[in-house]
């Protein structure tokens, strides 16, 4: 695919994004980042896995910086712990050169993406319903 394209695309899907569709976006980078490092680390291409591994821990410090603590209590508390956790794993991956914590990393964020996309799902319901209805994301936990 064309690399111009492809960020065209991507910054296309960012201006029309909600809330909740940008915290989509960043869990699926980081994602993507995190297998990056890991296909790095498989290959021993240093320089890759740097690069993704950089990556991935600029996306959970953006996710981190954009949790709303004053409203969000309890869990938006909870939440920046489990992202400070995953980045740390994704740390000691690079330091450690492992791939297990890598792995654990993804699978935090595949489970947390899963629980954004009912979020999503769940606000498309409610929007047909009744658009006026809050979201999550205008609640105050973003």
């Amino acid at each position: 695919m064309n690399p111009y394209a492809s960020q065209a695309s991507l910054e296309c899907e960012v201006l029309q994004a909600d809330p909740v569709g940008l915290v989509q976006l960043l869990y699926r980078g980081a994602l993507e980042s995190i297998r990056g490092a890991r296909e790095g680390l498989a290959r021993q291409d240093h320089a890759e896995r740097s690069r993704h591994i950089s990556r991935a821990g600029a996306i959970l410090g953006e996710l981190m910086l954009s949790v709303n603590r004053e409203q969000g209590g309890e869990l938006a508390a909870n939440l920046i712990e489990l992202y400070d956790y995953t980045l740390h794993l994704v740390t000691q991956a690079h330091v450690e050169q492992r791939d297990e914590p890598l792995a654990e990393a993804a699978r935090l964020l595949q489970t947390l993406l899963e629980g954004w996309n009912a979020i999503a799902a769940e606000q498309t319901q409610l929007s047909a319903a009744a658009p006026a209805e809050p979201s999550l994301a205008t609640a105050g936990y973003y």
